[in-house]
């Protein structure tokens, strides 16, 4: 993985400052819908530096998940920047189950993912499974469709060429808890800097529901900054993170930011039971 998806990947984006929409042209799927123009800004407490308040609610947000989010499922909407090509929205259905540790800080219930593709069609009927620790690390996936579709499935390193095919993180790196962590970590090391804007936006939408936007500016563009406008969506229900976008500066003056990468949670169901059997590529329901 290079350097610049180091840096880039603790903050994983279309404009928002009005109101914008992604076009799903997929049957049983709702197009996800953010709405920002009618939000309310409220500026965050003084404190030593403009981040704080936005570090402490992603700690409390990290503590919230640990406590009482024991796994979901979601349609998760995804857009990347790689290697400066944009790439097409994917659409995945998913089964996530978050690592629980035991009171010996020994993994109990391992971090768990299984990913079915729903759009576009040239990656549709993709099925990824994937279980920390097991397996010898290694996911198990197949294609759906066209001469790739009609290959075996195969075991492959999550960090091996084909697993990060036009991706740019492992399947290790998904997930709401991920996201939180890595935006404390990036956020404490940005706090080296004081040229950043932190804006807290109540009554955003993601698909009606109301959320609390936290918005991130770098206003001026520096080398040690790996962004221009960061933007965490945070369900007011369910008090997790159901979308993140970065976008870099624009490339010229009065122009639109670039997206980076944008990631949207949606149809989150929190907490519905799910079993090894969900991750088990054997299952009879899946297709491997």
């Amino acid at each position: 993985m290079t350097s610049q998806n180091i840096k880039r990947r603790t903050f994983l984006s279309v404009a928002l400052w009005s109101a914008t929409g992604l076009v799903l042209a997929q049957e049983g799927l709702k197009e996800p819908v953010f709405r920002v123009a009618n939000a309310n800004s409220v500026t965050p407490k003084p404190a030593t530096h403009p981040l704080d308040p936005a570090i402490e609610v992603a700690r409390q947000g990290l503590v919230h998940i640990h406590k009482e989010v024991k796994d979901y499922s979601c349609t998760i909407i995804k857009r990347e920047r790689i290697k400066g090509v944009l790439g097409d929205f994917e659409y995945m259905s998913a089964k996530i189950r978050n690592r629980q540790l035991g009171d010996d800080g020994k993994v109990v219930t391992p971090l768990s993912v299984y990913l079915n593709f729903l759009k576009p069609d040239d990656i549709k009927g993709r099925e990824v499974v994937w279980m920390e620790g097991r397996n010898n690390g290694k996911l198990k996936a197949h294609e759906g469709k066209g001469i790739l579709g009609k290959l075996p499935s195969a075991w492959l390193d999550p960090n091996g060429a084909m697993a990060m095919r036009n991706q740019l993180y492992p399947i290790s790196e998904i997930g709401i808890e991920n996201l939180v962590a890595k935006l404390i970590e990036r956020g404490e090391r940005d706090k080296k800097h004081d040229e950043v804007e932190v804006e807290f936006i109540q009554g955003a939408k993601i698909n009606g529901r109301v959320c609390t936007l936290l918005q991130v500016k770098h206003p001026v563009k520096r080398e040690y900054f790996d962004f221009y406008l960061a933007q965490i969506f945070i369900d007011d229900e369910l008090k997790v993170p159901v979308r993140y976008a970065a976008y870099s500066w624009p490339d010229k003056e009065g122009g639109q930011p670039l997206v980076l990468e944008e990631y949207t949670y949606v149809n989150m169901k929190v907490n519905i039971g799910l079993t090894d059997a969900d991750f088990n590529p054997d299952n009879p329901n899946y297709r491997f």
